[in-house]
Formats: structure tokens, sequence, C-alpha cells
């Protein structure tokens, strides 16, 4: 996501010259962009391309009939930016999302906002109403420049048809480079259905922007500045790894894993940047922040050197910056993103540019010095606070715990399953309790912390990867976001496994509200809510749709689950007072951190 995409544009496109129309040149500039599937909802004013589609698929089929750009239509546009995050996120590749004018746009905004604040790089394309009524209120006309100008990474409208080829591939571009995001295209109808000759090259000229990238991508570390930072390194005892969501975005949790290895630095990992580094490693203290292990969390505030990679000190992670890490002498900081360099936390060292290659460089340069490191000492420390401040939770309740289901779907898929989750306590157990041992295998909305997501992110990775096993996590509130996704499942018979973990309302909230609003339930309590979720996935087709509300039971349920061979959908009745824990409340520091009734807390 950070390189330069290299394409054979010095040699003519076979289709060069051809008179195409602009909704022809929008479906192949997708195919030449690598595009297998769209996500989408049709409408008036993106007709012309979804009709291009439709023909280019009746003329390109292979032998068994099976088209080259997929459509997949779900029950509402949000779902479908949703599902072309989800495929971003398990991929590593753009994903795309067509929606027609006015509501077709604006019901995209929250997956565009969303994929900007994770940095998902999709690419959606809005039908809009012809160029000559733009302005007057048109029938479901929408300014989508003005909207989506402050949530996307780039807006183009495009009024001028000839500029529409090299606008579209110029889309693909920014939302790869660099740090990744969504980009949208607003196409009026009238350059949709504009005849002219297909180019098969050329992007537009935004010089500033690529001088940008191509400084990072030039920002080697020099020798002087590798020496310094191992000076540092040479000096402490308590070295921590701070690894986001950059991480992955960058494709660099190889080389994170390696530089972790070679001088046996511990990681912890942010909410984003979980899959980094495999959870079940030794150097793995898994998430540290909010809802981080106690012993990540603890192991902050005890580092000596805090090394930041493709992290943002956000305030999930560091709400009172002042007090994060208040022993950490030195701090180092790689990003691809010059703005987060000391945006929140100063740095004493730091490095813009690619992740991947920088990690190796310093690797290199401490093979060709013959550096090494000993900080066997600091892994003992860190194997006692392990040990110690383990995860726990009421396992003698006999209701059943949430914890105690991650637990039992996680002895299945082993680290090895596309996790996604929708937002609230269930997201955080999820993060806490299942292993990963890849990146790109937990997908979850982190920064904006959207409910709806994981259900229609599960579409999406099923899409990207069919052959593996995908599991949405969700809860009762979250799901009912994009409840009306449960048929996209079906009507392409996608093996999607969703498991609601049902309280009976909003958790999180609860939990908020039970600690510091006095137990004042206002707007979360859905005990009287009368949805059957079974009976709603069995109206949708889910031949396994199943309800869990007896302990003995679960690991037989769980199993046949895991095991159903099409989409599946279990509901488990949990207990409605389970707690997330570790909690570092709103405005506190580690050292106040809440652990609850079943993890010790160094107070």
């Amino acid at each position: 996501m950070t390189t330069r995409t290299q394409t054979a544009e010095s040699r003519p496109h076979p289709l060069a010259g051809k008179r195409m129309t602009g909704a022809e040149i929008i479906v192949q500039v997708l195919v030449d962009e690598g595009v297998q599937t769209v996500f989408g909802y049709s409408g008036g004013a993106i007709l012309p391309t979804y009709d291009a589609v439709f023909r280019y698929n009746d003329e390109h089929r292979d032998e068994n009939g099976t088209p080259p750009l997929a459509l997949i239509v779900p029950a509402n546009e949000q779902g479908a930016g949703f599902m072309a995050a989800g495929y971003a996120r398990a991929s590593g590749r753009v994903g795309v999302c067509m929606v027609t004018s006015g509501p077709g746009a604006t019901n995209t905004v929250t997956p565009i906002r969303d994929s900007l604040a994770d940095s998902i790089p999709i690419v959606v394309i809005c039908g809009q109403v012809p160029t000559n009524v733009i302005g007057t209120d048109a029938f479901q006309e929408a300014p989508v420049s003005a909207i989506m100008g402050s949530v996307a990474k780039h807006v183009f409208l495009v009024t001028d048809p000839h500029q529409l080829e090299a606008t579209v591939r110029t889309a693909f571009e920014i939302a790869a480079m660099g740090r990744p995001g969504p980009v949208v295209i607003d196409v009026p109808k009238d350059v949709q259905n504009w005849v002219g000759e297909f180019q098969g090259t050329g992007r537009l000229p935004i010089d500033a922007y690529r001088k940008r990238i191509d400084a990072a991508i030039g920002s080697e570390i020099p020798a002087s500045a590798a020496k310094s930072f191992f000076d540092i390194l040479h000096a402490s005892r308590r070295p921590l790894i701070y690894a986001g969501g950059g991480v992955v975005n960058a494709n660099a949790s190889e080389a994170l894993r390696a530089f972790a290895r070679r001088f046996g630095i511990p990681i912890t990992t942010t909410l984003m940047g979980i899959g980094a580094c495999d959870t079940t490693d030794p150097l793995a203290l898994r998430m540290l922040g909010m809802h981080g292990a106690a012993a990540a969390n603890y192991a902050v505030d005890d580092c000596d050197f805090l090394i930041a990679i493709g992290a943002r000190f956000d305030d999930r992670v560091a709400a009172i910056p002042e007090k994060f890490a208040p022993n950490a002498v030195k701090i180092a900081h790689f990003d691809i993103d010059p703005c987060e360099i000391g945006k929140v936390k100063a740095a004493d060292w730091h490095n813009v540019g690619l992740l991947d290659r920088d990690l190796r460089q310093l690797i290199a340069w401490a093979d060709s010095h013959a550096l090494r490191t000993d900080f066997s000492a600091w892994h003992r420390e860190l194997e006692e606070l392990k040990r110690t401040y383990a995860m726990d939770y009421d396992r003698a309740s006999p209701l059943i715990q949430p914890n105690y289901i991650i637990e039992q779907i996680n002895r299945h898929t082993r680290g090895k399953a596309i996790i996604t989750s929708g937002v609230g306590q269930h997201q955080m157990w999820s993060a806490q309790y299942f292993d990963f041992c890849e990146p790109r295998l937990w997908l979850t909305s982190g920064s904006m912390g959207t409910m709806g997501f994981g259900l229609p992110a599960a579409i999406g990775a099923q899409f990207a990867h069919p052959e593996r096993l995908v599991i949405d996590i969700d809860g009762d509130a979250s799901i009912r976001m994009n409840l009306g996704e449960l048929e996209t499942v079906t009507t392409y018979k996608l093996p999607v496994k969703i498991v609601v973990l049902n309280n009976f309302g909003d958790g999180m909230v609860r939990q908020w509200q039970k600690l510091y609003y006095q137990g004042r339930l206002s707007a979360t309590d859905k005990s009287l809510h009368r949805k059957d979720f079974v009976r709603a996935a069995q109206a949708d087709g889910f031949d396994y749709a199943v309800r869990l509300d007896n302990k003995a039971d679960v690991p037989k349920v769980i199993q046949e689950f895991v095991s159903f061979p099409g989409p599946a959908f279990l509901e488990v009745i949990i207990d409605p007072d389970a707690g997330v824990y570790p909690m570092v409340g709103p405005g506190t520091a580690y050292d106040q951190m809440i652990t609850g009734n079943f993890i010790p807390s160094r107070k």
C-alpha cells in the first residue's frame, strides 16, 4: 500500500483508439486495474455504467460461464461500502463500490469515513445527475463533492468527459499510495453516456502528491540515523514495540516479526495492528490500550524505550499523552505519514518511509556491524506479568460467558480464520481472546467504531478469500444496523459464519452507564424487544440457524456451527452483566486500569 504501482503504460493498450462510452471506459479501467469484484446498488444516475458491466461480462465469460467482473448487490449502499472495505482489508487490494446518485451516494458516507479513519483503500464510484442540472436540486441530486470532501482521502467530480479515463486510473493510485484511503469519483450521467476514444493510458497531473510519495519512497535510513537508533537501543534495558495498523496496511508484518526476533524486542499491538505479530509468539504481548491486556499495558508503563511502528498514539491508547509510557527515556516513531510524527507524542528518533524496507535496512545494518542484544531479564519480567495478570473471567458462572464462546471457537480456528466484528463488547472480547497467526485476519472498525460493520465486512472478506473460514462475531445491537445483509450471504451461497452474542442491549454503553452513570440504563436496555434472530436468519435462507442458551451445550454446538458446510447463524444468549476487562477509563492512565473481579491489579 505504500509503493507506486508499476504499470505497462509504456506499451500501447490493445483497445487504444477504440470508441467507447464513458461507462464502458470506467469498466475497462476497472478491469485494467485488476478489479474482479464490485459491490454496489443500481439506480437511475448510474444505470449506464451498470449496463456496461452487464455487457462486458456477457462478452467475456470464461468457458464455465463465469463473468470476469463479479457484481455483488447488497441490501443497501452502506452494506456495499463495508463489503468493499472488508474485501480491501482482507486482500490488501483496492475495494470497489458503485452506487447511484443522491441517497445512493449519501448512504456510503459512513463506510467512506470509516475507511479514511482506518486507512483502508477503496474507490467509490457514484452516479450523478447530468452536468447541466447540477445545482438545481434535480431528482436524486446530492452535493457529493461537498459531503465527501471532509470524509474521503480525495473526491473527483468529472465534468469533462475527456478526463474520465485518467481520473479513474488516478483514483486507484491515490487510494493505494502512501497512507491508503477512500477515493470518491462522482460521474454525471451525461459523462457516462458520452462517446470518445479510449486512450489506454494516462493519469491526472497530481505532481505535488506524487512528489510526497516519491520522497517517502526515497527516504532510506542513512547510516548515521541507523547508528543513532541502535545507540538508543544499546542503552535500553526494557525496549518495547508498539505496532499499529500501519504495519498491516504496509504489508510489513514479516519485516516487523523479523525485526523483533533479531533484537528480542517484545511487541504489543493496537486494535488495528492485531495480526501484525503472531499472537501465539513468545514475544507477543497482545493488544494494549483501553481494553488491552493488563500485561501489555503494564509493560508500556515499565518500558524505557518505546518503538512506535505504524501507530498514531490515538486516544484509545494514549488518553493522557504525558502519562503514556511514563518511564520511556526515548521514543522512536516509524510511519509513512509525516503528519503523524510528533502529533500526539514527541519522538526522539523518527523515520518517514516504507516500513517493510526500513525495518529490513535496520536489520541489515545491525548484521553488518555484528550488533547483539540481550534483553533476557526484560523477557523474564514480561513472562511474570503475563502469568500474574492473565486474561480471565467468571468461569464458574452457570450463565454463558462470551469469553468462553470465543475460547471455544478459537479451539477450532487456531488463529487461521478471518474474524470480523461489529462494534461493542463483542468486538473487545474478540480482540482479547482470539488468536491471529497472520495479518489481515482481524477485520474491525477501529477509529470510527461503526456498529453494523461486521456482517457486510465478512461478506467482502469471503469474496476476497473464498477458500477461507470467515466468521462474524456480532452483538445483538450491532448486527441490527445491517441485518438486511443476511440475505446477501444466502443469495450468493457464501459459507460465512455469524455469531450473535445476545445480551439484550447495547452492552458497551451499558457498561459505561453502570460505571459512570449510577446504573441508569438510558435507551440501552433491549430486553423487551421482540426480535427473533433465529427466525430472521431462517427467513433469509439459513439452513443452520440455532439459538444456544445452555452452557453445557457450548462445545457440541460450536463444533457443529464451525463445521457446517454452508452459511451458518448462531445466536448465543450470554450473561447480560458480563463486562469487558481490563478497562482504562476515559481520561485516565494505565496505572488506574480497572481489571475487574477475575484479573489481578497492581493496586
